[in-house]
């Protein structure tokens, strides 16, 4: 379960270090356009190759080929508007795609860890955000800029901090009597919560 959402934090990594390489250069409108049309045509071939799946098998080919359509045109509209917003839209959009594969695989579970999975993924979610938002507010103009990059980090921290409490409450839920009022109190303890 850790893995799976290691692999969609690195995949996101990986997504926003080439976003930041791919920033020097911008595309042309028919460039941009072939893009588009390439990515729902992938997206097409992809969602029949899930038919041969059945269950949440075919659930999770469908979430990954419409998170691939996602990626690619989110790269593409970011390549050809080339703007600090159109590469933030394109992090976001990332993460957003992440969340929805990472949500659909956590359905293969049940009970507790099915609900700490979505935690995690809703966690990995939010920190892929907030991480978007600072590396966003981070660019802007020099002066107000430190002011607002420094707040924009408290505040993604903040939402980290709050993302991985949700998590360990969730993983409490397992306990019962004592040992949970502990694993709570523990949890609180950990994020400075009272």
């Amino acid at each position: 379960m850790n893995k799976l959402i290691t692999g969609f934090l690195s995949a996101a990594v990986v997504a926003w270090l080439s976003a930041g390489a791919q920033a020097a250069t911008s595309t042309s409108k028919s460039e941009y356009k072939a893009a588009k049309e390439q990515a729902e045509a992938a997206y097409k071939a992809d969602k029949v190759k899930c038919d041969s799946f059945a269950g949440n098998a075919k659930d999770v080919c469908q979430a990954e080929a419409k998170a691939q359509r996602i990626r690619v045109e989110a790269d593409a509209e970011a390549a050809y508007k080339n703007t600090r917003e159109a590469w933030y839209d394109q992090k976001v959009a990332h993460a957003d795609a992440d969340y929805l594969v990472a949500k659909q695989k956590c359905d293969d579970l049940g009970g507790n860890a099915k609900d700490v999975c979505r935690e995690e993924a809703k966690a990995a979610h939010t920190k892929a955000k907030a991480d978007a938002k600072a590396a966003r507010k981070s660019g802007d103009a020099q002066g107000e800029a430190r002011k607002e990059t420094n707040e924009a980090r408290k505040d993604a921290a903040q939402d980290k901090r709050d993302a991985d409490y949700k998590v360990e409450l969730e993983r409490c839920d397992t306990l019962a009597g004592n040992a949970k009022d502990q694993c709570v109190q523990h949890a609180k303890q950990m994020f400075g919560k009272s």
